[in-house]
């Protein structure tokens, strides 16, 4: 054998042997990875979902270096596709490094750096809105409900359309919210308005809703005027720390993954001065169920600033202000199921958001929802409802039966 051959035989191990290496960080998932050489072989013991292409030895380095950044950034960039069902991929991938981490837990020290952790100024809270949300109403548009819901759906029924379970969730939050006619509801986080103007004109509240986004706030306020809700729904473009509004309910759908958990004690005592003493209030929040760091791809790229809470860690809201924690309810599957959707949504306008933004943030926002539904699919995330009242109002309701109509 010539020198020249031997050298190609041995990088050629050598590049596998890497690449088995990096797999086996990532817990060794069952997929197949096909080299930019044409090489291509499996990774873990069962039958491969998809195969990993990588398009240049760079990619290694890349991987190395930083996993989840380094996958995230190869992939944005085409130097990395999946050829197969990309959800499919994710999960099993997702599943895998789930299952090497819970042998190597380190939850107490992850906890200690939480803690730690530097708070989400005003300023700073108000660049990582613009970052994720006004990047203009019409791309979100095109691949979620006709409502504009950006967060977790409820399908009450498996066969349930998009916009069937968005209006069912909707009214799954005011249940709970046992919302009644003439009522002061404060909300913040609002995203484009769904959900302040179902409660307005379907259970006849007056809301106040606030926002960060210019531009949600800006489309929210044209659908309250178009639907006749101008004196009934008011939103204010501004940071939920400067909500000083008494209320007999307070809600936030969405927004606690964006306050930072230096920040919950904050919001807790916001609650605790606005909430009247019989009043209610719920928290819908993506979370863990147990502390860990964020995931470096999606904080540079998707959710600067952002943090995802273990129950636990949302105590910090309650506790020293002494609420009564009534109700909590995880719809993990839901979300999983949402995100499959918005998934299958977006992909038949990749190619649209393509041309109006570049092929980079397309992929960028492919792979954001593909990841998403394999951590709901996979228990890596879940999606806490939190009901909570002033410890001493006994006005709450001794049974959950408002919360399912139609089953007694």
């Amino acid at each position: 054998m010539r020198v020249g051959t031997r050298q190609s035989v041995d990088a050629r191990g050598f590049d596998q042997t890497l690449v088995r290496w990096i797999m086996s960080l990532a817990g060794n998932p069952n997929i197949s990875v096909r080299l930019w050489n044409g090489d291509e072989f499996r990774i873990g013991d069962g039958r491969p979902v998809a195969c990993m292409v990588i398009r240049d030895r760079g990619v290694l380095f890349q991987l190395m270096r930083s996993p989840s950044v380094g996958f995230g950034e190869c992939y944005s960039q085409g130097r990395i596709e999946i050829d197969g069902d990309m959800r499919a991929f994710m999960v099993e991938l997702t599943r895998a490094v789930s299952e090497r981490r819970r042998r190597n837990y380190y939850g107490p020290k992850l906890r200690s750096i939480f803690h730690a952790a530097r708070a989400n100024t005003l300023a700073q809270s108000q660049h990582n809105v613009h970052h994720h949300y006004d990047l203009g109403n019409d791309f979100y548009k095109m691949w979620l409900d006709d409502r504009m819901v950006y967060t977790c759906a409820y399908f009450e029924r498996p066969d349930a359309t998009l916009e069937e379970a968005q209006v069912d969730k909707l009214d799954h939050v005011c249940r709970k919210l046992q919302l009644q006619p003439g009522q002061k509801v404060i909300e913040a986080g609002c995203g484009w308005g769904a959900l302040a103007m179902h409660m307005a004109e379907h259970y006849g509240v007056d809301v106040i809703a606030y926002n960060n986004s210019r531009e949600q706030v800006r489309y929210a306020r044209e659908r309250a005027a178009a639907a006749g809700l101008e004196g009934k729904v008011t939103f204010v473009e501004d940071d939920f720390r400067t909500i000083g509004e008494r209320c007999d309910v307070f809600v936030s759908v969405g927004m606690l993954e964006h306050v930072g958990l230096a920040n919950y004690r904050t919001l807790g005592a916001l609650i605790d001065r606005c909430l009247a003493p019989d009043g209610i209030g719920l928290i819908h929040t993506i979370g863990r169920s147990h502390p860990a760091p964020p995931d470096k791809w999606i904080l540079k790229r998707i959710f600067p600033g952002g943090h995802v809470p273990s129950l636990g860690e949302m105590a910090a809201i309650f506790e020293p202000y002494k609420f009564s924690v009534l109700d909590v309810e995880n719809l993990r599957p839901h979300y999983a199921k949402t995100c499959a959707i918005w998934l299958e949504n977006f992909d038949r306008v990749a190619d649209k958001v393509a041309e109006q933004y570049d092929e980079a943030f397309a992929r960028t926002w492919r792979l954001y929802l593909a990841g998403s539904s394999a951590a709901f699919e996979t228990g890596t995330m879940q999606l806490y409802q939190v009901v909570f009242a002033p410890h001493d109002n006994s006005s709450v309701p001794m049974t959950r039966v408002h919360q399912y109509p139609g089953t007694h």
